[in-house]
């Protein structure tokens, strides 16, 4: 077995990538130009796959289907950071331990600065903060987190094998029989919402449940909250919760100066979460 070659570790979970030698030459070869278009179509059927259901615009973006917008809304008012969406996730989609494909930040306003953390994802929610933090607390609020299924997202950009696509319906997917984890998307998120699992050595996310979107069902998490911190519906209908919530334009998106467009929208986000 050849020595195993690093790759710049995980934003999101801190992890170590190895790729054997002859899958690096490979993405060197490809990312050089040198790689036959055959080759290509052998190892990117993500994106090709789609291209009898899907038209591209005049940017090259893949057009979603006009039968459903599903939009994720998060209302920060209403979280209470008890961790009940980061465990149901886990059981739902086999998390492995340590990753998270969800998880809940606390963040705790001081005059002098924003102290935030995230232990274990929240997956046992928070405990009381030090004595220190406590006096100098003016404001303390927790923010859920995850893949935000951008329309111009990044990992989609840079994969190398085109693992990473969009389904019809504006879901984000990794096509875990094509994906050769290079880590490429992970490093290319700007919420840092990708891992690689090392279970199955791809790349992994939240995919919003899709598996469950398209029985009919809601995305795990959205069943399991206890305050209605988390909606998920479709726009196209106009008597949606998410669709009112829309309309009023009372949202906000999180790094909105990345223009990703993001399809998670956030209510009552302070600015100290949204950068």
């Amino acid at each position: 077995m050849r020595k195993p070659v690093s790759v710049p570790p995980s934003k999101g979970n801190g992890i170590e990538v190895s790729v054997s030698d002859p899958r690096r030459e490979f993405l060197e070869h490809l990312l050089a130009g040198t790689v036959s278009a055959t080759v290509l179509m052998v190892f990117g059927p993500g994106v090709l796959a789609m291209g009898s259901r899907q038209k591209e615009d005049s940017r090259g973006w893949m057009q979603r289907s006009t039968e459903h917008e599903w939009t994720y809304v998060i209302n920060i008012n209403n979280c209470i950071g008890c961790g009940n969406c980061v465990r149901a996730c886990k059981r739902e989609n086999s998390v492995p331990t340590g990753f998270f494909r969800t998880w809940v930040e606390r963040y705790i306003s001081m005059l002098d600065g924003v102290y935030v953390e995230s232990p274990k994802g929240a997956l046992e929610g928070f405990k009381e903060v030090n004595a220190e933090i406590r006096d100098k607390a003016i404001r303390s609020f927790t923010v859920p987190k995850m893949c935000n299924h951008c329309k111009q997202a990044p990992c989609i950009q840079v994969c190398p094998v085109g693992a990473t696509f969009k389904s019809p319906e504006g879901f984000v997917l990794i096509d875990h029989g094509h994906c050769i984890a290079c880590g490429y998307c992970v490093q290319a998120c700007p919420y840092s919402a990708r891992f690689i699992n090392p279970v199955i050595h791809k790349s992994d996310k939240c995919t919003w449940c899709y598996h469950r979107v398209k029985a009919g069902k809601l995305p795990a998490c959205v069943t399991v909250c206890p305050n209605k911190a988390r909606l998920f519906g479709d726009m196209m209908d106009p008597e949606a919760e998410v669709t009112r919530i829309f309309k009023e334009d009372k949202w906000m998106v999180i790094k909105q100066f990345m223009h990703t467009e993001p399809h998670c929208y956030y209510i009552g986000l302070p600015r100290e979460a949204a950068v």
